[in-house]
């Protein structure tokens, strides 16, 4: 696999896809609301000759705060080592070094991001929130 950040490699429609229907985050989500949230990231695209497999996204000031989200490998791909090479193409970003904090929610691959370094809130009772989990299905 391939890792780009190159936003023009994007497969928009296939995110989207992705996204809308098979996420446990952002089922309904609108493409709209897609595209806007891409504009505004630093976007990693796993790619193989078919096309893209994979896709990560990261919200940062670049200097001292990221957050990772939207991570995906399509579900036919999985369980070829293609998250690990993804997660490591972010962590290796130089644009993503000497941050304070790093921060991702998961449900499903905590294992994965652990071999990355992320741990449990060190401090839970100082981490504030406003979720709206259901917000896109209507």
């Amino acid at each position: 696999m391939i890792i780009s950040t190159d936003p023009s490699r994007l497969d928009i429609a296939m995110i989207h896809r992705f996204l809308s229907q098979h996420s446990t985050w952002a089922l309904g989500i609108p493409r709209s609301t897609v595209e806007t949230s891409i504009a505004h990231a630093l976007c990693f695209g796993g790619y193989q000759d078919e096309g893209q497999i994979a896709f990560a996204r990261v919200v940062s000031d670049y200097a001292t705060f990221a957050y990772l989200m939207d991570v995906f490998v399509l579900p036919e791909h999985r369980g070829q080592g293609h998250s690990k090479v993804l997660i490591q193409a972010v962590i290796d970003h130089p644009q993503l070094q000497g941050l304070r904090r790093f921060m991702l929610a998961s449900s499903n691959a905590r294992g994965l991001y652990a071999g990355f370094g992320f741990t449990p809130l060190a401090k839970p009772e100082i981490i504030m929130e406003i979720n709206r989990p259901n917000l896109y299905q209507k």
